[in-house]
């Protein structure tokens, strides 16, 4: 039956928080998708999406953006249509930023955050983000795949602390034990 699996097709990301409360600066969360090619998979990303931007051919679209986490349900939505992502890609990772103005921020100042990862219905992932309450940012999933074969899904957080534009160039990088 494996020749009959298509992988993953249109995968939703999703991240709540509920908004600061009275008198404190708001908390902005926002997911950022960084595509790598098959000949460089750890390297330097292909391309990054992130809340001002699209991937070139429209398979990565952030859906939603919220600025203060108000709103009911998840306040950043993102799209991957990885089933129509060009072959010579090879790597999707996709992470989440705590944008640090007007005030530094960690994951344990943020109220009440939650990430949903799925595909149609199926739920293939749901975090809290409690491993890393210490980050400024974290990876949350990397979709990748041999070849033209079917995608696959890793999900696990990995926190990182410091500026978020230096998050975006080595959210990729290759992980060493």
């Amino acid at each position: 039956m494996d020749g009959l699996n298509k992988g993953l097709r249109k995968v939703e990301i999703a991240v709540r928080w509920d908004p600061s409360p009275a008198g404190q600066p708001s908390t902005d969360l926002d997911l950022v998708a960084a595509t790598y090619l098959a000949d460089a998979p750890h390297g330097d990303p292909a391309y990054v999406v992130h809340f001002d931007s699209r991937s070139p051919d429209g398979t990565i679209i952030l859906n939603r953006d919220s600025k203060d986490g108000q709103g009911f349900g998840y306040d950043e939505v993102m799209t991957l249509e990885l089933d129509r992502l060009d072959v010579r890609y090879a790597r999707v990772v996709v992470g989440v930023v705590i944008q640090q103005r007007p005030a530094e921020r960690t994951f344990v100042s943020v109220s009440n955050p939650g990430l949903r990862i799925r595909e149609g219905y199926t739920v293939l992932a749901e975090d809290d983000f409690g491993g890393v309450l210490g980050a400024t940012a974290a990876t949350v999933a990397e979709f990748t795949r041999e070849g033209s074969g079917p995608w696959e899904f890793r999900s696990g957080l990995r926190g990182f602390v410091g500026d978020p534009v230096d998050f975006t160039t080595t959210m990729g990088a290759a992980q060493h034990p």
